[in-house]
């Protein structure tokens, strides 16, 4: 197995924690901001004007019915790491933002764990 599909193995078994804290590494190691939308723009400014799509999403958990709160709270402190009397309140206030940026595939990978336990979440481009 090359070294590549190796790192894409490893890479693979990461969460979406795990993965964030990687990415944060990375960018204080190589003094670098990771930002998709740079990468995606600089061949799209040569070949001239675009229509740009969105690549990092808000993600708002908007509504959480009573008995599904304990569900979404562990979900809320599995992305946030917040402690549970802060979790709570977060996802007592709902609607509520839990993630400032998280790129499409997280985004959307999140929408599915709140929606698994019965949450909705909204995604809003930012």
């Amino acid at each position: 197995m090359s070294k590549q599909e190796e790192l894409v193995k490893a890479l693979s078994e990461l969460t979406v924690l795990e993965m964030a804290e990687l990415k944060t590494a990375l960018e204080e190691k190589w003094g670098v901001k990771a930002s998709a939308a740079a990468v995606a723009q600089a061949p799209a400014a040569a070949a001239g004007p675009a229509v740009e799509e969105a690549t990092d999403f808000q993600i708002t958990l908007t509504e959480v019915p009573a008995d599904k709160k304990i569900g979404a709270i562990k979900i809320v402190r599995e992305l946030t790491g917040l402690g549970l009397k802060e979790a709570k309140d977060l996802v007592d206030g709902a609607p509520k933002v839990v993630k400032e940026s998280a790129p499409k595939a997280e985004a959307d990978e999140i929408k599915a764990k709140f929606e698994a336990v019965g949450a909705k979440v909204s995604l809003k481009a930012v």
